[in-house]
């Protein structure tokens, strides 16, 4: 006599593709968090990408068009094909501003990344304090156009308290804006106040990215100072450098504001840098098919630049292990 279970048979999950974890822990569809997933990151994107297309993307496409034509906001753009790119080629004035605007890049970016480097490598070595970090970035929160202004009373060549200070030394009162000698040393140097405390801290934070056993060693070897900073700082903060010196390179060649509210381009064209040189010939003369063409010249001159920094300086490779 054979006694039946009561226990239902167990029913075992079926297997194979049709059956291999269909659904999740909290019983959804593993295919629907991907596309919850998916939908959330396309939200928290889709602000920036909406403004990238807008303000960046469309502009571009815009003005590169405009390059190819005649347009001056009255009528509508006329195709004219190369003979705004044949006129800049042309123009001696286009060529001016853009040495003016070498000589500045050179001045400002040289004596902004040794006296960044100094400060982080200070703040690093003597001094971690927030304090100081927020006091060396205060001349950054200031807008360049406000900084301008006061720099242009401060130098001032009758009134101002920096040739006060001239003068009482025994010295000639130097006419720093108003001078083709001093104008552009004087614009770089006013930017490079302003800005030389953010790429501290930007290299200040690279710094900290290098291990602290390393110095400790190099003590013990009896290695100085000097020679970390060569041997180890150097060498390890490298591609952070890099970057910061694309960022720099790519907002120096852009200045403008300064330029406009201490020396609008004077004295006789001495800073008449190239950014000033193309809001002149769009604002000021209606020629936004030729600015737009000299807009493209100096994209790609950056795009040349930030590429050949980019593989001269192994900015995508660190020796940090």
């Amino acid at each position: 006599m054979t006694i039946a279970s009561s226990s239902p048979p167990s029913r075992l999950p079926p297997s194979g593709p049709a059956g291999a974890a269909t659904k999740t822990g909290t019983g959804r569809p593993r295919s629907r968090e991907g596309r919850g997933d998916g939908r959330l990151a396309a939200l928290f994107i889709a602000p920036a990408l909406l403004g990238f297309l807008v303000f960046l993307l469309w502009p571009t496409l815009r003005g590169v068009y405009l390059s190819f034509t005649r347009f001056n906001l009255l009528t509508p753009p006329e195709w004219i094909g190369l003979a705004n790119y044949d006129r800049m080629i042309h123009d001696p004035i286009f060529w001016d501003s853009l040495r003016v605007t070498v000589v500045y890049v050179v001045i400002n970016i040289g004596v902004q990344t040794v006296a960044a480097l100094a400060i982080a490598v200070l703040l690093q070595r003597l001094t971690q304090s927030a304090v100081l970090r927020g006091i060396v970035l205060t001349p950054y929160l200031m807008s360049n156009v406000v900084a301008g202004i006061v720099w242009l009373w401060i130098l001032d060549t009758q009134l101002g308290i920096g040739n006060e200070i001239v003068s009482a030394v025994g010295a000639d009162r130097i006419p720093f804006l108003a001078d083709e000698t001093w104008a552009i040393p004087t614009i770089a140097l006013i930017n490079v106040w302003r800005h030389v405390g953010y790429t501290a801290l930007l290299l200040f934070a690279g710094l900290q990215a290098i291990p602290n056993d390393m110095y400790e060693a190099a003590k013990m070897d009896g290695a100085s100072e000097w020679r970390m900073f060569w041997r180890i700082t150097m060498p390890l903060l490298r591609p952070v450098l890099a970057v910061v010196l694309i960022m720099t390179v790519i907002g120096s060649f852009q200045v403008f504001d300064t330029v406009a509210v201490t020396t609008n381009g004077g004295p006789a064209n001495a800073t008449n840098v190239l950014q000033f040189y193309i809001y002149g010939a769009a604002f000021g003369r209606f020629q936004f098919g030729y600015a737009s063409a000299m807009s493209v010249a100096l994209l790609i001159v950056l795009t040349a630049i930030t590429v050949l920094q980019y593989r001269l300086t192994r900015a995508g490779r660190t020796d940090l292990g």
